[in-house]
């Protein structure tokens, strides 16, 4: 056993002081942190901890006293308030975790007291004043949100929808040239420090120190806009997210259409089918091994018509790979994740989405291996790519052990469109073909497991590097039997039947 990280444990206990402001405890923050934040964050608080390397953004270097969300001006350090917050919620989008479920607030504070023994800027500045923020306008006014917008240039970064396509997107640096992607404004259950219309007006008005979101404050100051109309600017951003976000479903509802299926991903048939969220995470089980994935979730809506099935699946991608503009951040991932990337270099990639059956629809709730089936147990896979170099269908033994099937008739079609940040990717295939064996025989009222699989070639993805899932559902519509319909006409008539039966009876015995 390695001694050294207990011996300083013990050594600082002398170093620390014990106790803080409002009865926080130094020394049992330390123990805290040590066990469960230096692993990101580091022993010293440099944010160098042995996971760093695996992470983007980067874990926070505690000791330069700049932090992202605060309640206080552009500049200045964080209330203990602000502290407690991060440590208490998280840092969605990030891979900082919420701490609410497993320390106590008076924990929490400790933790809160023993960060900022990593910066001198604490003791020496004392404690900040946070801004005053004021009430959101009763008045909504999104379009001249939109407006300035548009004026203060936010579509740089964030493009002209917000999915964080802008022109400045592919060259975005930390303080520490470490890369760091423009947030997608349309997925605020991911917004570092929250999503609703308040949350995002402190950003705005604050920034985020340590990134390329600067403070807007300045252009009040300058007299350039008004605090209402950056509260319509926090409101315009806020209306680019749905109005509740993802849940997470374990069955996509093929519904079933009569007659013709929706005939490209833009087809406004689409409208008609849910559309299901699917989280996304990256494949961390073998090597090569990708902690940083592009592609956080996708969205699935399937339809049939006892005949054929559609699958259309959207996702957010900043970059219609392969994508020159984009080997800058390419570069920027790989020189920041050497340890993970040192065999990847600036080649464009395209960007590629499969998905996954089991070659026949199981008994019970027996399912091949998630990551690309076994030798015992193979799958079947559907392929995309949008530099089409990929053989539509496939079957699958394993992690990079894919077959593609080729000479055999094809009845699998596909079709995608990009646009401002989003892929739209369009599936269609027969629900019966003759390859019985090796192909999904695809059945109404069933369950059916389903996977999937995504790679953005500009974040340098490719081979085992790519966003996956588990196991899902899909589930086609059965058609509607006619006793459905049959079933409240008969029980009506019978309904009035002996209504009409009562009153005759009734009118019988009075005229006896």
């Amino acid at each position: 056993m390695n001694k050294w990280p207990v011996f300083c444990l013990a050594l600082s206990a002398f170093l620390v002081p014990t106790a803080g402001a409002a009865g926080q405890d130094v020394q049992a923050g330390q123990i805290l942190y040590d066990k469960w934040c230096a692993g990101c964050h580091g022993f010293d608080g440099a944010g160098d901890g042995y996971a760093a390397d695996y992470m983007l953004p980067r874990p926070r270097d505690f000791t330069l006293g700049i932090y992202q969300i605060r309640t206080t001006s552009n500049g200045s350090l964080p209330t203990d308030e602000d502290l407690v917050h991060v440590i208490d919620k998280g840092m969605p989008g990030t891979a900082m975790p919420g701490w609410e479920a497993k320390f106590s607030s008076s924990q929490i504070n400790d933790v809160a007291a023993y960060i900022k023994t990593f910066s001198p800027f604490f003791e020496r500045e004392g404690a900040p004043d946070p801004l005053e923020f004021g009430r959101q306008p009763r008045r909504e006014g999104i379009a001249e949100g939109r407006e300035f917008f548009e004026q203060i240039e936010c579509f740089k970064c964030h493009g002209d929808a917000g999915r964080g396509d802008g022109p400045s997107a592919p060259t975005l640096q930390d303080d520490l040239d470490f890369p760091i992607r423009a947030a997608d404004l349309t997925e605020n259950w991911n917004f570092n420090g929250g999503g609703s219309v308040e949350d995002i007006y402190r950003r705005l008005r604050t920034g985020m120190d340590g990134s390329p979101m600067p403070s807007f404050s300045d252009l009040i100051d300058a007299q350039f806009m008004t605090e209402e109309q950056l509260w319509h600017v926090a409101q315009y951003v806020h209306s680019l997210s749905p109005e509740e976000g993802p849940t997470i479903s374990d069955v996509i509802v093929a519904r079933r259409f009569e007659g013709d299926l929706p005939a490209s991903p833009n087809d406004s048939l689409w409208n008609q089918a849910e559309a299901f969220y699917i989280p996304m995470v990256g494949q961390i089980i073998a090597d090569e091994r990708w902690f940083a994935p592009s592609v956080d979730g996708l969205w699935v809506s399937a339809a049939h018509n006892d005949e054929q099935l559609a699958l259309l699946i959207v996702w957010h991608d900043p970059s219609e790979s392969p994508d020159p503009k984009w080997l800058e951040w390419q570069q920027s991932v790989a020189a920041s994740m050497f340890p993970l990337l040192d065999s990847v270099g600036v080649t464009p990639l395209p960007d590629r989405l499969t998905v996954q059956f089991p070659t026949s629809i199981p008994t019970g709730r027996d399912r091949p291996y998630f990551l690309m089936g076994d030798a015992r147990n193979p799958v079947y896979l559907w392929q995309w790519s949008s530099q089409g170099d990929v053989v539509p269908e496939a079957t699958a033994t394993g992690l990079g052990n894919v077959q593609p099937r080729r000479g055999e008739s094809r009845t699998l079609a596909s079709s995608a469109v990009w646009h401002q940040g989003e892929w739209r990717l369009q599936f269609g295939r027969s629900l019966a073909t003759p390859d019985s064996e090796a192909e999904l025989q695809f059945a109404t009222g069933e369950l059916i497991p389903i996977a999937f699989y995504a790679w953005d070639g500009s974040n340098g993805e490719q081979g085992s590097q790519r966003a996956v899932s588990s196991w899902y559902g899909i589930h086609l519509e059965q058609p509607t039997p006619p006793s459905v319909y049959l079933s409240p006409v008969i029980a009506m008539a019978l309904t009035v039947g002996l209504g009409l039966l009562v009153v005759w009876r009734a009118q019988r015995r009075e005229e006896g």
